[in-house]
């Protein structure tokens, strides 16, 4: 019975959504007339399985979806191999139906950039590039064609609030990670990388950076691939490189930036991570939203984790509402329809104190 009821729901919604959004795949996200805003965010998704899972965020009329990475698993060298791959998402009528009724954004990870924990040495990083953003039907005019790697950024006025959207590109710039070897002060595949000079995001990627951060936003929506904000694993995130994670810290406290969240996804697991607060910042959240279609064996240790991890097929929601007091829902669904993790945080929590 539980069953028929949310395959109702489910039809009753996509139909509903279908008929008002008929052309929405290139929605302009300059002004939204409401007092809230719902951001899903996902990673991880093979592109031969299942993908019921989109059809449940559908449930919860997101004005955006975000795709943090691993968004098929390419993993080759042949650039038409890599097309087929995409297609076979393409072909997906749940895939379909997230895309007519939801605006998207995205950005890779290695799996759909082309190559297992690849950096910037992988060699078809321009092929793989166009093909990602031909894909995610960026226009021939777009800014992210104009620069090497696909970061981008946009701004969305939801009434007065403003909400600023970043996606990081942490494959076409950055250098080799470096092995764990058999040293048993790390686990996993990688150690910490103590070299000043070994770059996650690289010269001009950290610029414009710089730049966009230090433009007028209520909020900050910064997606990365990798993992930002938990304790070190061994596995890629930015604990590998961590003088660049404290230079991401230290650039978020030169320009002054508030409001700044980050999101990701790449292990299969999910979990929302917290940086405490320092006398000169705000505490640091991660929202980790993976997979879609994927799961691990185990999950690691993190005490910066808040609440449980969340094991089973999920994706993240971030409900926004700006009426009165502007508070940030941080969620996590699984596949079940069920939320895995909740945890409010309100938007004054995400500012300087001097």
């Amino acid at each position: 019975m539980k069953s028929i009821i949310y395959l109702s729901i489910l039809c009753c919604t996509c139909w509903f959504w279908a008929c008002i959004s008929n052309n929405t795949t290139n929605l302009s996200a300059t002004k939204v007339k409401k007092k809230s805003y719902t951001i899903a965010i996902g990673s991880c998704s093979k592109q031969t399985k299942n993908q019921k899972i989109l059809d449940t965020v559908l449930l919860y009329q997101p004005d955006l979806f975000i795709y943090l990475g691993d968004n098929i698993y390419g993993d080759t060298r042949d650039m038409s191999v890599l097309k087929k791959k995409y297609q076979k998402l393409a072909d997906k009528p749940e895939f379909q139906r997230l895309r007519q009724n939801t605006k998207i954004l995205a950005t890779w990870d290695d799996h759909d950039y082309g190559e297992n924990d690849a950096g910037k040495e992988y060699p078809f990083k321009k092929e793989s590039k166009e093909i990602f953003l031909d894909f995610w039907n960026e226009s021939k005019d777009s800014e992210r064609r104009q620069h090497p790697g696909i970061y981008y950024s946009e701004i969305i006025d939801i009434e007065s609030f403003q909400l600023q959207i970043i996606l990081l590109d942490t494959r076409s710039f950055r250098d080799g990670l470096i092995p764990r070897n058999d040293s048993s002060a790390f686990k996993n595949d990688y150690r910490p990388n103590p070299s000043p000079d070994s770059s996650f995001l690289g010269a001009a990627q950290w610029k414009w950076l710089e730049t966009k951060l230090k433009l007028k936003a209520d909020l900050r929506i910064i997606a990365s691939s990798n993992q930002f904000a938990h304790e070190y694993n061994g596995w890629e995130s930015w604990t590998n490189v961590p003088h660049e994670r404290q230079k991401m810290l230290r650039l978020i406290e030169t320009t002054k930036a508030e409001g700044v969240v980050f999101i990701s996804g790449d292990v299969h697991w999910g979990e929302l991570s917290k940086l405490a607060a320092t006398a000169n910042r705000y505490p640091i959240y991660d929202l980790t939203s993976s997979g879609l279609t994927q799961n691990w064996d185990s999950t690691e240790p993190n005490r910066n984790r808040l609440g449980s991890v969340v094991r089973k097929n999920n994706f993240g929601i971030i409900e926004i509402t700006t009426a009165a007091k502007t508070l940030l829902d941080f969620k996590l669904i699984n596949k079940h329809n069920e939320i895995a993790l909740h945890h409010r945080v309100p938007l004054n929590d995400l500012k300087f104190k001097n």
